[in-house]
Protein backbone atom coordinates (compact mmCIF):
# COMPACT_ATOMS: atom_id res chain seq x y z
CA UNK A 1 0.00 0.00 0.00
CA UNK A 2 1.66 3.10 -1.71
CA UNK A 3 1.60 6.45 1.36
CA UNK A 4 2.75 9.54 0.75
CA UNK A 5 6.61 10.08 1.29
CA UNK A 6 5.73 13.66 2.95
CA UNK A 7 2.67 15.22 1.83
CA UNK A 8 0.00 13.88 2.35
CA UNK A 9 -1.90 15.26 -0.92
CA UNK A 10 0.28 12.74 -2.47
CA UNK A 11 -1.89 9.18 -1.88
CA UNK A 12 -3.74 7.73 -4.87
CA UNK A 13 -7.34 7.09 -4.62
CA UNK A 14 -6.87 3.16 -5.36
CA UNK A 15 -5.01 3.71 -2.18
CA UNK A 16 -7.73 5.39 -0.13
CA UNK A 17 -9.97 2.96 -1.37
CA UNK A 18 -7.63 -0.40 -0.18
CA UNK A 19 -7.06 1.53 3.13
CA UNK A 20 -10.99 1.68 3.85
CA UNK A 21 -12.01 -1.85 2.30
CA UNK A 22 -9.22 -3.76 4.39
CA UNK A 23 -10.35 -6.02 7.67
CA UNK A 24 -6.84 -4.46 8.90
CA UNK A 25 -4.36 -2.00 7.95
CA UNK A 26 -0.61 -3.77 8.80
CA UNK A 27 2.26 -0.94 9.09
CA UNK A 28 5.56 -0.56 10.17
CA UNK A 29 4.43 3.03 12.97
CA UNK A 30 1.17 2.89 13.70
CA UNK A 31 1.46 6.49 14.85
CA UNK A 32 2.03 7.70 11.41
CA UNK A 33 -0.27 5.32 9.62
CA UNK A 34 -3.01 6.72 12.24
CA UNK A 35 -2.07 11.01 11.13
CA UNK A 36 -2.70 9.63 7.44
CA UNK A 37 -5.90 7.79 8.25
CA UNK A 38 -7.35 10.36 10.31
CA UNK A 39 -6.60 13.37 7.84
CA UNK A 40 -8.94 10.85 5.24
CA UNK A 41 -11.60 9.92 7.85
CA UNK A 42 -11.01 6.15 7.28
CA UNK A 43 -11.18 4.22 11.14
CA UNK A 44 -9.59 0.65 9.80
CA UNK A 45 -8.15 -0.73 12.85
CA UNK A 46 -4.17 -0.85 12.80
CA UNK A 47 -1.44 -3.31 13.66
CA UNK A 48 2.37 -3.07 14.20
CA UNK A 49 4.55 -5.19 11.04
CA UNK A 50 8.06 -3.80 11.28
CA UNK A 51 11.06 -5.65 11.41
CA UNK A 52 11.01 -6.39 14.57
CA UNK A 53 7.10 -7.58 14.66
CA UNK A 54 7.20 -9.15 11.35
CA UNK A 55 6.69 -12.80 13.36
CA UNK A 56 3.44 -12.08 14.06
CA UNK A 57 2.53 -11.74 10.36
CA UNK A 58 1.51 -15.55 9.86
CA UNK A 59 -1.55 -14.72 12.19
CA UNK A 60 -1.97 -11.77 11.24
CA UNK A 61 -2.45 -13.07 7.88
CA UNK A 62 -4.79 -15.97 9.59
CA UNK A 63 -6.78 -13.85 10.99
CA UNK A 64 -8.25 -11.57 8.60
CA UNK A 65 -8.90 -11.83 5.08
CA UNK A 66 -7.82 -8.82 3.55
CA UNK A 67 -5.02 -7.09 5.26
CA UNK A 68 -3.39 -3.60 3.70
CA UNK A 69 0.58 -2.98 4.29
CA UNK A 70 1.77 0.30 4.58
CA UNK A 71 5.26 1.23 4.98
CA UNK A 72 6.29 4.77 7.08
CA UNK A 73 6.26 6.34 3.38
CA UNK A 74 6.74 5.29 -0.19
CA UNK A 75 5.98 1.98 -1.47
CA UNK A 76 6.65 -1.31 0.71
CA UNK A 77 8.76 -3.59 -0.39
CA UNK A 78 11.29 -1.06 -1.34
CA UNK A 79 13.85 -0.81 1.46
CA UNK A 80 11.54 -2.12 4.16
CA UNK A 81 9.98 -5.30 6.15
CA UNK A 82 7.13 -5.54 3.16
CA UNK A 83 9.13 -7.45 0.92
CA UNK A 84 9.20 -10.38 3.64
CA UNK A 85 5.52 -10.30 3.95
CA UNK A 86 4.82 -10.67 0.34
CA UNK A 87 7.02 -13.55 0.55
CA UNK A 88 5.01 -14.85 3.74
CA UNK A 89 1.97 -14.32 2.02
CA UNK A 90 2.91 -16.31 -0.91
CA UNK A 91 3.91 -19.01 1.20
CA UNK A 92 0.65 -19.25 2.86
CA UNK A 93 -1.36 -19.36 -0.72
CA UNK A 94 -2.45 -15.56 -0.38
CA UNK A 95 -3.56 -13.11 -3.12
CA UNK A 96 -1.25 -10.27 -3.30
CA UNK A 97 -2.02 -6.89 -4.97
CA UNK A 98 0.63 -4.51 -5.12
CA UNK A 99 -0.79 -0.63 -6.14
CA UNK A 100 1.41 1.95 -7.59
CA UNK A 101 2.21 5.16 -6.11
CA UNK A 102 4.82 7.37 -4.05
CA UNK A 103 8.51 6.41 -3.53
CA UNK A 104 11.36 8.62 -3.47
CA UNK A 105 13.69 7.28 -5.61
CA UNK A 106 11.84 7.93 -9.01
CA UNK A 107 11.44 12.06 -8.36
CA UNK A 108 14.97 12.06 -6.75
CA UNK A 109 16.42 10.31 -10.20
CA UNK A 110 14.39 12.38 -12.80
CA UNK A 111 15.27 15.95 -10.57
CA UNK A 112 18.93 14.76 -10.35
CA UNK A 113 18.84 16.01 -14.17
CA UNK A 114 21.80 12.82 -14.97
CA UNK A 115 21.35 10.00 -17.00
CA UNK A 116 18.02 7.88 -16.26
CA UNK A 117 18.00 5.15 -19.77
CA UNK A 118 19.79 2.88 -17.57
CA UNK A 119 20.32 2.95 -13.77
CA UNK A 120 20.68 0.51 -10.58
CA UNK A 121 18.55 1.29 -7.41
CA UNK A 122 21.30 0.02 -4.39
CA UNK A 123 18.93 1.23 -1.18
CA UNK A 124 21.07 2.02 1.85
CA UNK A 125 24.26 0.52 1.72
CA UNK A 126 25.17 -1.74 4.86
CA UNK A 127 26.07 0.45 7.83
CA UNK A 128 29.57 -0.78 8.64
CA UNK A 129 31.96 -4.20 7.56
CA UNK A 130 32.76 -6.16 5.04
CA UNK A 131 29.05 -6.23 4.31
CA UNK A 132 29.81 -2.38 3.44
CA UNK A 133 33.10 -3.11 1.94
CA UNK A 134 31.74 -5.67 -0.55
CA UNK A 135 28.94 -3.27 -1.71
CA UNK A 136 31.18 -0.56 -2.42
CA UNK A 137 33.58 -2.39 -4.09
CA UNK A 138 30.65 -3.70 -6.58
CA UNK A 139 29.89 -0.09 -7.49
CA UNK A 140 32.93 0.85 -8.15
CA UNK A 141 32.40 -1.14 -11.84
CA UNK A 142 29.11 0.12 -11.94
CA UNK A 143 28.83 2.50 -15.74
CA UNK A 144 25.01 2.98 -14.49
CA UNK A 145 23.55 5.85 -12.88
CA UNK A 146 23.42 4.89 -8.93
CA UNK A 147 20.75 5.44 -6.56
CA UNK A 148 21.50 5.32 -2.91
CA UNK A 149 20.00 5.97 0.38
CA UNK A 150 21.04 7.35 3.31
CA UNK A 151 19.94 8.61 6.93
CA UNK A 152 21.18 11.93 8.20
CA UNK A 153 23.22 10.34 11.66
CA UNK A 154 25.46 8.24 8.74
CA UNK A 155 25.67 10.85 5.59
CA UNK A 156 28.65 11.95 6.13
CA UNK A 157 30.50 8.58 5.99
CA UNK A 158 28.48 7.71 3.04
CA UNK A 159 29.82 10.43 1.22
CA UNK A 160 33.70 10.35 2.15
CA UNK A 161 32.89 6.36 1.14
CA UNK A 162 32.19 7.68 -2.27
CA UNK A 163 34.38 10.64 -2.55
CA UNK A 164 36.93 7.71 -1.61
CA UNK A 165 35.56 5.20 -4.56
CA UNK A 166 34.78 7.95 -7.57
CA UNK A 167 36.56 10.96 -6.79
CA UNK A 168 35.91 14.61 -5.75
CA UNK A 169 34.72 15.34 -9.27
CA UNK A 170 32.39 12.91 -9.61
CA UNK A 171 28.70 14.58 -10.75
CA UNK A 172 25.76 13.74 -7.61
CA UNK A 173 23.00 15.02 -6.80
CA UNK A 174 21.28 14.79 -3.39
CA UNK A 175 17.97 14.95 -2.45
CA UNK A 176 15.94 15.22 0.95
CA UNK A 177 13.01 15.67 2.28
CA UNK A 178 11.10 14.99 -1.02
CA UNK A 179 7.09 16.01 -1.17
CA UNK A 180 7.95 18.09 2.07
CA UNK A 181 8.30 21.46 2.90
CA UNK A 182 11.96 21.97 3.01
CA UNK A 183 12.55 20.19 -0.29
CA UNK A 184 16.15 19.93 -1.59
CA UNK A 185 17.46 19.19 -4.89
CA UNK A 186 21.20 20.14 -4.73
CA UNK A 187 23.53 18.99 -8.43
CA UNK A 188 27.16 19.33 -8.20
CA UNK A 189 30.25 17.46 -7.30
CA UNK A 190 31.18 14.90 -4.86
CA UNK A 191 33.69 16.99 -3.37
CA UNK A 192 31.45 19.24 -2.64
CA UNK A 193 29.01 17.26 -0.82
CA UNK A 194 30.52 16.82 2.14
CA UNK A 195 31.01 20.78 3.39
CA UNK A 196 27.54 21.46 1.41
CA UNK A 197 25.95 18.97 4.26
CA UNK A 198 28.05 19.31 7.40
CA UNK A 199 24.73 19.13 9.16
CA UNK A 200 22.03 16.53 7.90
CA UNK A 201 18.33 17.04 8.39
CA UNK A 202 15.96 14.77 6.89
CA UNK A 203 16.11 11.61 4.46
CA UNK A 204 18.22 11.30 1.46
CA UNK A 205 18.27 9.82 -1.70
CA UNK A 206 21.97 10.56 -3.40
CA UNK A 207 22.00 9.89 -7.01
CA UNK A 208 25.37 9.48 -8.85
CA UNK A 209 26.02 10.41 -12.35
CA UNK A 210 27.33 6.62 -14.35
CA UNK A 211 31.40 5.92 -14.42
CA UNK A 212 32.35 6.52 -17.93
CA UNK A 213 34.06 2.83 -19.49
CA UNK A 214 37.28 3.04 -20.02
CA UNK A 215 37.51 2.11 -24.05
CA UNK A 216 39.78 -1.30 -24.43
CA UNK A 217 43.02 -0.47 -25.35
CA UNK A 218 43.41 -1.56 -29.53
CA UNK A 219 45.93 -4.18 -30.50
CA UNK A 220 48.72 -1.70 -31.23
CA UNK A 221 51.36 -4.08 -33.04
CA UNK A 222 48.19 -5.32 -35.29
CA UNK A 223 46.87 -2.08 -35.94
CA UNK A 224 50.75 -1.17 -36.38
CA UNK A 225 51.08 -3.55 -39.58
CA UNK A 226 47.68 -2.65 -41.14
CA UNK A 227 48.83 0.95 -41.47
CA UNK A 228 52.04 0.01 -42.36
CA UNK A 229 50.91 -1.44 -45.18
CA UNK A 230 48.78 1.17 -46.47
CA UNK A 231 51.72 3.08 -46.78
CA UNK A 232 51.66 4.93 -43.44
CA UNK A 233 55.17 6.02 -41.64
CA UNK A 234 56.69 8.33 -39.41
CA UNK A 235 54.83 11.38 -38.26
CA UNK A 236 51.21 10.63 -40.06
CA UNK A 237 51.67 7.02 -38.44
CA UNK A 238 51.95 7.56 -34.92
CA UNK A 239 49.09 9.98 -35.46
CA UNK A 240 46.97 7.61 -36.87
CA UNK A 241 48.07 5.14 -34.18
CA UNK A 242 46.73 7.66 -31.48
CA UNK A 243 43.66 8.65 -33.34
CA UNK A 244 42.93 4.84 -32.77
CA UNK A 245 43.21 4.94 -29.38
CA UNK A 246 47.03 3.93 -28.56
CA UNK A 247 48.34 6.43 -25.97
CA UNK A 248 50.44 9.34 -27.26
CA UNK A 249 54.15 7.90 -26.48
CA UNK A 250 52.94 4.73 -27.32
CA UNK A 251 52.01 5.43 -30.37
CA UNK A 252 55.00 7.66 -31.42
CA UNK A 253 57.49 4.45 -30.30
CA UNK A 254 55.70 2.32 -32.37
CA UNK A 255 55.84 4.38 -35.35
CA UNK A 256 59.30 5.39 -35.20
CA UNK A 257 60.99 2.02 -33.90
CA UNK A 258 61.51 1.10 -37.37
CA UNK A 259 62.56 3.87 -38.98
CA UNK A 260 65.41 4.47 -36.64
Amino acid sequence: MPTPIGNLGDVTLRALEALKEADVVACEDTRRTAKLLRHYGIATPLVRLDQYTMGRAEWVLADYEVVAYASDAGTPGISDPGAELVRWAYAQGAEVEVLPGPTAFVPALVASGLPTARFVFEGFLPPAGKARKKRLEALAGEERTVVLYEAPHRLQTTLRDLIALYGKDHPVAVARELSKRHEEVWRGRLGETVGRFAEPRGEFVLVLGPRQAIPAEPDAEALLARLRAEGLSGRALAEALEAAGVARNRARQLAYKEDA
